[in-house]
């Protein structure tokens, strides 16, 4: 196709948001170029919601073709949590073809340089942006997240993700520069006189293994920051989450054909029924890039096993909020109910364990002991879920049965302090939704220990007693160590054990949140400005985003030649 998308219109059209993107990852403010309401959708060719619902609807049993070399068959099969079948059906791919043809466009990619490329990321970007109202539609039905939180989380928040990978990519390219004229003086002699090139070079072609319950933002960050720097991607979407992926695949084969680049150099791989190729693929000579986010053991695996490639992971924690003191007590319960209560606990920054004293916290209501704290807290997630349909609003539907299984096997765990119940989705009966359960267990007792030491991915939530709030930091420092953390939150009046605290995660590299009373909850991070992870501890070995996550994956290759 002949090219559509000048560099010239591209670079006037993007790069101030490119700067904006700079500046903001500079100083950690607060910013976004990505609405978060839906009414600010309608204009200037984005979709409202009547026309975002309409071309999702559209979609549904239909046939995506993307265009790509090697399809030998169509699969599909996905069904929505909430009940519905997709119907959608996607491209197989022959790998023996379809990798070296995504092979053959990298040159010219990497020719193009950190500001072409960069820009055409956000070409990419701004188009998936006008499409908001139907790719939320299309996280909604794939991970099972309430409709305004796969609008805002699978929407603007992914989009903003994906450009602060782009911006962090575009830095450290360009830390070099293009050129540079070297001389050495010799004394009497002439100087040495040399010219030098430097040329950001890609590793390979990356491969993106989605995940079922956030496929857009924890897919976006790897996608585009391996794009940006020069190299080409294949998706593997999670089987249960295709469609969001798949339709960020073919926005971003079209901007890159408009833009006068191969669109192979992103692609889809889709598999059959229990094909599994996300082995087969990630050991492959001509796969260099990984970026992961699931399970601990497959991630274990990869790092053990994809030698060839950089891997990054975003693997399991236990999440571990203490509770020592606080001066607001009912901010401090609504807090963490919205937290424990926020998509049925199904995030990987979900806090799970809750440390408190056995002899009670203060207040500045006064006392309160281990039990009223914990009764107190499972009011105040009954409260919030009270009524069906803001449960609903909130809670989403549960993603698959093994989450399920999970929340029902935790009530036989110990004390129930909040008892999981089922509420039904009037618009989908279908719809598997299920309020959180709070149970009561002992930090001193093995057996206890053995169920809060693991995660318990959904929503279910472990109120451990400990002895002393030093025994909390103990326990707090060994499940960091041991089993990884994405959050880490502690609530404290005290500038000692806010101190301990601190130390505990600075030194088993875990994101803190102290104190949250107010409407920032300790499983939410802002793009530009928090670190989602750190990278340092066992729950993932990346932050989102940081230099490293864009730096290794790209080399600066070097030619020289005499002056």
């Amino acid at each position: 196709m002949a090219a559509e998308l000048t560099a010239h219109q591209l670079i006037a059209q993007h790069r101030p948001t490119l700067d904006q993107a700079l500046e903001a990852i500079r100083t950690r403010a607060y910013w976004s170029p990505h609405p978060e309401h839906p009414k600010a959708y309608g204009e200037n060719g984005s979709l409202d919601a009547a026309a975002g619902k309409a071309a999702f609807d559209t979609l549904l049993g239909s046939r995506l073709d993307l265009g790509q070399p090697g399809t030998d068959d169509w699969v599909g099969g996905e069904t929505s949590p909430y009940g519905i079948e997709l119907g959608v059906t996607y491209p197989h791919a022959d790998v023996d073809t379809l990798l070296p043809a995504m092979r053959a466009g990298q040159r010219a990619w990497r020719d193009a340089g950190a500001e072409m490329r960069a820009v055409v990321c956000l070409e990419i970007l701004k188009r998936i942006s006008d499409r908001t109202h139907e790719f939320a539609h299309a996280v909604m039905h794939t991970s099972g997240q309430a409709f305004m939180m796969a609008f805002q989380a699978g929407g603007p928040h992914a989009q903003d993700r994906g450009l602060e990978a782009v911006a962090y990519a575009y830095v450290e390219q360009v830390r070099t520069p293009d050129n540079a004229e070297w001389t050495k003086p010799q004394g009497k002699r002439d100087p040495l006189a040399l010219t030098k090139r430097f040329t950001p070079v890609p590793r390979g072609v990356a491969l993106v293994i989605g995940c079922n319950t956030f496929p857009t933002w924890n897919g976006y960050p790897g996608l585009f920051a391996s794009l940006a720097t020069g190299n080409a991607v294949l998706v593997k979407p999670h089987p249960r989450a295709v469609l969001p992926l798949a339709l960020t695949v073919q926005v971003a084969r079209e901007v890159l054909a408009e833009a006068g680049f191969d669109p192979n150099l992103v692609a889809l791989a889709t598999e059959r029924a229990g094909e599994g190729i996300a082995k087969t693929l990630a050991t492959r000579p001509e796969i260099r890039i990984i970026d992961y986010t699931g399970s601990t053991g497959f991630g274990d695996w990869l790092e053990a096993n994809a030698r060839q490639a950089q891997v990054y992971t975003e693997k399991a924690g236990v999440n571990t909020v203490l509770v020592e003191s606080t001066d607001n007590y009912k901010g401090m319960l609504s807090n963490l109910a919205f937290s424990l209560s926020l998509y049925s606990g199904q995030m990987c920054t979900t806090p799970q364990n809750l440390l408190i004293p056995r002899d009670g916290i203060r207040t500045e209501e006064g006392p309160r002991s281990y039990d009223e704290v914990v009764a107190d807290l499972a009011r105040s997630v009954g409260g919030l879920l009270g009524d069906d349909a803001r449960a609903n609003g909130l809670l989403g539907a549960i993603v698959n049965p093994d989450v399920k299984a999970r929340l029902e096997a935790a009530a036989g765990l110990g004390e129930v302090a909040l008892a999981s119940r089922e509420i039904a989705n009037p618009e989908f009966p279908d719809a598997v939704v299920r309020t959180p359960v709070i149970v009561k267990l002992d930090g001193a007792k093995p057996d206890d220990q053995a169920a809060f030491m693991n995660e318990c991915f959904g929503p279910v939530s472990f109120a451990v007693a400990v002895d002393s709030a030093a025994d909390a930091v103990a326990l707090l420092r060994r499940t960091i160590s041991s089993k990884g953390a994405m959050t880490v939150g502690a609530y404290t009046t005290s500038e000692e054990v806010e101190e301990a605290v601190q130390e505990a995660c600075l030194e088993e590299c875990a994101q803190l949140s102290l104190n949250l009373t107010g409407g920032v909850y300790v499983n939410q991070t802002a793009a530009f400005s928090d670190f989602h992870g750190s990278g340092g501890n066992p729950a993932a070995n990346a932050a989102l985003c940081d230099g490293a996550f864009v730096a290794n994956r790209f080399r600066v290759v070097e030619v020289r030649r005499e002056a």
